[in-house]
């Protein structure tokens, strides 16, 4: 439901203390989507990313690099790494085509930018409490 809202397709799963531990697409989702809302209440993203290697790339790294770990990784996304191993953007296989096609560079509206995906937002409702 959040991916849905935001409009992405790609969130990355931070650690308490900000490190990245993985990326979830729509198709982690889709691929383990089994069985009722009680079943997937149970479920924790950790599952959908364990066992993943993720690539990532740095700041300061070339279009070629970047491309290239996608290619390695099998994914259409990258997580940015800044010092001291932060999170600071991921990019996807749009903004590669975008740099390409000489179209990349221009920074999004504020109106298009998503400041609430990083939000924990309970996704199913909570059951009522027994009195």
């Amino acid at each position: 439901e959040l991916m849905r809202r935001a409009g992405v397709h790609h969130l990355p799963v931070l650690a308490a203390h900000g490190r990245l531990l993985g990326i979830v697409t729509r198709e982690d989702i889709a691929a383990h989507w089994s069985g009722g809302p009680d079943e997937q209440s149970r479920r924790t993203v950790r599952t959908l990313i364990a066992g993943r290697r993720t690539p990532h790339v740095r700041p300061d790294d070339y279009l070629n690099t970047i491309a290239g770990a996608m290619l390695d990784c099998g994914s259409d996304a990258v997580p940015v790494l800044g010092e001291g191993g932060v999170l600071v953007g991921l990019i996807t296989v749009r903004d590669v085509l975008e740099a390409v096609a000489g179209r990349g560079g221009a920074a999004r509206p504020c109106a298009d930018q998503v400041s609430g995906m990083f939000r924990l937002e309970p996704v199913l409702p909570q059951a009522p409490a027994s009195a």
